[in-house]
């Protein structure tokens, strides 16, 4: 243990950079609660997406780290805003009506769409903890509503009442002049509709513990107590009064809340609290280049990653850079379960001071698996494409030929894969196929790279057949093998990307792939 603490002293993986700025927090004193507490967001506006998993587990990944350097016990929220307002109705649900009529009310006062829970924000806290635990991360939820009702919120939020000057004087500065003009830090939930509303506060009590505004609709005076539920806080100052409620050590959030983080430092800083210690990682983008948005359904969908690929892929996604911006969308989820399958293998050969640099343990939580993936994911794609699959049992008439002995009984991964692939073929690749005829150049060389399969001895491995695909575009003029390789992709396969040929006609076969070449060249694929 010692050892691996002074390796982790070291390292530069990020999730170890974060975690020593927890260990700086602390060196002095432990900390009061008896724990440290780590902290994630959610906003139950929408359904949950690909962005909010992210964030739990990276923030995971820094807490295991931490767990590595100090014996500190912690803990980690996953916290819902679920006693926001609904201020819009997100496209991508049904009942659009009936939610339109439920604008501004509490998310967990907003009837669920799909009839399933108690409310809308039920429902999606449902979807949030049922995939969060489908990944056994250890966590525990927490609901704004429960908080706020249940008056746990209640000191700090007469300790705002009591600073309402202090918290005016840091948010209007960043205020437009219209939303200056009627900001206030508490926000009414008004007795007569149970909407969340956004109106001046005309009057403030200290001693009382209450704030009074002028019904919008009525024009009455009304006297609401900032306790037990019958106000919430604006998201910033209610980010302050929960990190200072809580006190929350460790928080990440998207760059684009980088001034929103700012803010809420200030104010939880005129609380009394401390602000939690985090960074700030760069956003998601759709295939457009677009950011992702839960009320927007672009990007992926927790529910589409894991149709095409798995878990640990998808983990190994949010691991890579996660202060640079990455395209999110379906074409980067075999190159992920591919790139994890690599790090799994580099991961048991690896001294122990370059495995905490390996993203695997950091996935794995410092115990990664054995490797089980004999095949790529790209190799068993372009074989469901080429076999036009319909079904993976296509697939395992290649499989038990190249992997001596498998079944999908005893290699589980693999049948998952190419499971996979032929799904990700059928929905993704077979739609956009689009052959084309070869050039005269590339016609020659194609046949003579089918003369040479030809007279390969049997059982040629993946090795010598790859040779003999290089040599036989070299032969024929190719300056830049790319465009040998793609010619080859588009006219057998239909696709401007593909495989390395040589592990590809390894496991499809020589004979099939000679009866290819023949179909293409006589046009039977155009």
């Amino acid at each position: 243990m010692t050892e691996l603490r002074d390796l982790a002293q070291a390292c530069n993986a990020w999730p170890f950079v974060e975690a020593r700025k927890l260990v700086a927090r602390f060196a002095k004193a432990p900390p009061a609660k008896g724990y440290v507490l780590f902290e994630t967001g959610y906003g139950p506006s929408g359904l949950p997406h690909i962005g909010t998993f992210g964030e739990v587990a990276r923030t995971s990944m820094v807490r295991h780290a931490f767990a590595r350097l100090s014996d500190l016990p912690t803990r980690l929220f996953a916290f819902s805003d679920d006693m926001d307002g609904m201020r819009k109705v997100p496209t991508n649900v049904p009942n659009q009506a009936m939610l339109n009529e439920h604008i501004g009310r509490p998310l967990t006062c907003v009837p669920d769409p799909f009839g399933k829970y108690e409310s809308f924000g039920h429902h999606n806290n449902a979807m949030l903890r049922a995939f969060l635990d489908r990944f056994g991360f250890d966590y525990e939820f927490q609901s704004s509503t429960d908080w706020y009702s249940s008056g746990r919120f209640d000191a700090t939020l007469r300790l705002v009442l009591r600073h309402y000057d202090a918290v005016m004087a840091i948010m209007l500065p960043t205020l437009g002049p219209e939303r200056r003009a009627s900001f206030a830090p508490f926000l009414p939930v008004c007795p007569r509709t149970g909407r969340v509303l956004q109106v001046p506060i005309v009057g403030r009590d200290l001693d009382a513990g209450t704030v009074a505004y002028r019904d919008p609709e009525t024009g009455e005076h009304v006297d609401v107590p900032v306790t037990g539920g019958h106000c919430k806080l604006g998201w910033k100052t209610d980010w302050a009064m929960r990190w200072t409620a809580m006190a929350v050590d460790y928080e990440m959030s998207g760059k684009d809340l980088i001034d929103s983080v700012k803010v809420s430092s200030r104010i939880c800083a005129a609380l009394g609290g401390e602000p939690p210690a985090g960074f700030n990682y760069e956003l998601f983008l759709d295939d457009k280049g677009e950011k992702i948005s839960k009320s927007r359904g672009n990007g992926l969908t927790i529910e589409e990653w894991l149709a095409y690929g798995t878990e640990e892929s998808l983990s190994l996604f949010m691991y890579a850079n996660p202060q640079r911006a990455k395209r999110l969308y379906f074409d980067v989820i075999p190159r992920h379960v591919d790139e994890y399958a690599d790090w799994l293998v580099k991961s048991r050969a690896e001294a122990p001071e370059r495995i905490l640099d390996n993203p695997v343990w950091h996935i794995h939580q410092g115990t990664p698996p054995a490797p089980t993936q004999p095949l790529t994911y790209a190799v068993l794609l372009n074989l469901a494409s080429v076999c036009n699959a319909e079904d993976k049992a296509v697939l395992w008439g290649f499989i038990s030929r190249y992997v001596k002995d498998a079944t999908p009984a005893n290699a589980p991964m693999l049948d998952r894969l190419a499971g996979f692939a032929v799904r990700y073929y059928q929905d993704l690749v077979k739609p956009a196929k689009r052959f084309r005829a070869p050039t005269a150049q590339e016609r020659a060389a194609i046949a003579d790279l089918r003369a040479v399969l030809a007279g390969l001895a049997p059982g040629a491995d993946a090795e010598a057949i790859q040779y003999q695909v290089y040599e036989a575009g070299r032969r024929h003029g190719f300056a830049n093998l790319r465009d040998w390789f793609k010619a080859l992709y588009e006219v057998l396969m239909g696709q401007s990307e593909g495989p390395r040929m040589g592990s590809f006609i390894a496991l499809y076969g020589i004979a099939e792939t000679l009866a290819l070449i023949d179909k293409a060249l006589s046009g039977g694929l155009t």
